[in-house]
């Protein structure tokens, strides 16, 4: 069966989550934010195990710091 990429909220209370992960950070180097970071993703995508949505979720964050970029200019 092949997923999609879910973009919509699935957790009940989101501000929740998005405080753990930004108290996750606190207090961390630079080098240690981006080294959580990267464990954070790699323990994420093994949990999705599906390459076509691991692919999708790429272009769209890919696509999200492009769009930053072009409105910084």
């Amino acid at each position: 069966m092949q997923q999609t990429l879910s973009t919509a909220s699935n957790f009940g209370n989101p501000d929740a989550a998005y405080r753990m992960i930004v108290e996750a950070h606190r207090g961390l180097s630079d080098e240690d934010s981006a080294a959580l970071d990267a464990a954070l993703v790699l323990l994420l995508a093994n949990h999705i195990g599906d390459l076509d949505v691991l692919k999708e979720a790429l272009e769209q964050a890919a696509q999200t710091l492009s769009t930053k970029a072009g409105a910084a200019q």
